[in-house]
């Protein structure tokens, strides 16, 4: 989201410490990349259903061969146990001598016993998400130590993400004034406002990251990994991916299916659907998800939006009230830089809950605090996690690197505000709470100084080895739509389902989706077709 809560954003559950945030929500998760020719974002997906993400030849071109058998110096980097590196990629794969991008690569060793299988390259999301404090934060410790004991455990933040020369755009203060702005305008002047914060966003990325913009791609992410996989010394790329992850190892596959090793695509995206199908879709799996929270939340007595008898429906319509009073008056939120929680901030904390029903409690005491004492510390910090802001007002470029990569894969969702405005019935029929909020984030990419180089398409990844797509039946973020959609494409997918809450499936306590990719990751051996857990 951008509020604001990107369109087109997904993010996985355990990126950060906390093993929660990923990368992405809304204006910034629609994220399809492909190596075709810039479309139009009002194409239907019906024409561009035939489209498919051709493989490239097998042969590693001579141009890239210096790139294909660079030698990484290892080094050990802050956090016992992990080693750190630097990999050159070439910033223009078609015209290789233009210049490098640096890419940040971090991994540790496989632990235990048995025959070491190779590297297992992860990824958790985003576009934006640091693949590298993933591994160092969950992965490489919580990953099922015999998944750890058989791998070298490996991430590489995607180029334009974290330690891999990040795109840069607005400053701290900038972004707490973006973070800020009223994204359901009720007037001209409010309209206004809007559009011009999004051009002040995106005018300062192309004014501080020029060299990159043109250069994010997931297709260039994508053949970036397949640089790390030569380096390695692996035949196969063994992969997974969560949320944007999915993508960005479906492409992978895609680009290079004699190389796809055991891929995990957790929590999938649909790489054939146009940018506003993508976020209409991620409007309606968030209303999914609040409609299960609302459920919940009037079984328990400190529910602040109703009680036993409330309808879904009903504690819906307390919570839009609340936003609405929040946008006329913003209430304080104990901040040392002075910043009050307005509907904006509410809106995205709320959004942010709804990944995973673990902070289901975190929210209701947060509402408690806002709607009952007046303290909107408890969303200000949920909104604060969501955009990767620390306690000094200092964001990681997360929000940058996001916009930069979803504006680069797919045209804008909206050409601008009227078409917003003419789509705003069928987003708020989508979701009555989050559809306007998320409706006018999908401006982001309208304004981009870049254009884009990606359209919607198929993959279908010929040839692959047994791809597993994971999708959780009330995900909000990635719909479960997608993860039947992407096993349909992917000529050797096997669609495993969890039937249950939150966003992505691997590592979130269900044993038997767990045994399930534990089993394929160290065996070689995928789910049968159609499992289904709960």
């Amino acid at each position: 989201m951008h509020t604001r809560p990107s369109p087109r954003r997904t993010r996985s559950t355990r990126t950060r410490t906390k093993a929660r945030l990923g990368a992405s929500l809304l204006a910034a998760a629609a994220l399809l990349v492909s190596a075709c020719s810039p479309g139009s974002s009002t194409t239907s997906a019906g024409d561009t259903a035939e489209a498919a993400l051709a493989a490239l030849p097998q042969a590693t071109p001579s141009a890239l061969s210096s790139y294909y058998t660079q030698k990484l110096r290892w080094r050990s980097c802050g956090v016992p146990g992990f080693q750190c590196a630097t990999m050159k990629a070439p910033l223009d794969y078609d015209n290789p001598g233009s210049g490098d991008v640096r890419l940040a690569v971090a991994r540790k060793k496989a632990t235990g016993k048995g025959k070491p299988i190779g590297s297992l390259l992860v990824n958790p999301g985003g576009p934006g998400g640091s693949a590298v404090e993933y591994l160092q934060s969950y992965a490489g410790v919580g990953y099922p130590s015999d998944v750890r004991a058989r791998y070298d455990m490996v991430a590489m933040d995607p180029r334009g993400v974290a330690r891999s020369e990040p795109v840069e755009c607005l400053d701290g203060r900038q972004m707490d004034a973006y973070t800020q702005t009223d994204m359901t305008p009720d007037d001209q002047h409010e309209q206004n406002a809007l559009v011009t914060a999004d051009k002040k966003f995106d005018e300062s990325c192309g004014a501080h990251s020029a060299r990159l913009l043109r250069h994010v791609s997931t297709v260039e992410a994508a053949r970036d990994m397949d640089i790390l996989r030569a380096v390695l010394g692996d035949q196969k790329l063994n992969y997974v991916g969560a949320s944007y992850g999915t993508f960005l190892g479906a492409t992978y596959a895609g680009l290079f299916p004699d190389r796809a090793g055991r891929m995990v695509l957790d929590g999938a995206m649909d790489p054939s659907i146009i940018a506003r199908e993508l976020n209409l879709d991620q409007t309606a799996g968030f209303e999914t998800a609040f409609q299960a929270f609302a459920k919940d939340c009037v079984k328990h007595p400190d529910c602040p939006l109703g009680g036993k008898g409330t309808t879904p429906a009903q504690v819906g319509d307390h919570l839009k009230a609340f936003f609405q009073k929040l946008d006329a008056h913003p209430i304080p939120a104990g901040d040392a830089d002075g910043r009050k929680l307005g509907e904006a901030l509410a809106t995205t904390g709320v959004i942010a809950s709804m990944y995973d029903q673990a902070e289901w409690e975190q929210l209701r005491e947060a509402l408690n605090s806002a709607m009952k004492e007046n303290d909107g510390a408890g969303l200000l910090a949920l909104s604060d996690s969501y955009y990767e802001r620390d306690a000094g007002g200092h964001y990681s470029n997360l929000m940058m690197a996001n916009a930069a990569v979803n504006c680069l894969d797919l045209p804008p969702a909206f050409t601008g505000p009227d078409q917003v405005r003419q789509a705003l019935p069928t987003f708020e029929k989508a979701s009555p709470v989050f559809g306007a909020p998320l409706a006018w984030a999908a401006l982001n990419c309208t304004y981009w100084p870049v254009k884009a180089t990606g359209t919607s398409h198929r993959i279908k990844a010929k040839g692959a080895a047994p791809i597993v797509v994971v999708g959780t039946t009330r995900d909000p973020a990635t719909p479960y739509r997608w993860a039947q959609s992407l096993s349909r494409q992917l000529s050797s997918a096997r669609l495993l389902t969890y039937v249950g809450d939150g966003h992505t499936a691997y590592g979130r306590g269900s044993a038997c989706i767990d045994t399930a990719i534990n089993t394929y990751l160290i065996h070689g051996t995928p789910p049968t077709a159609g499992k289904r857990c709960s």
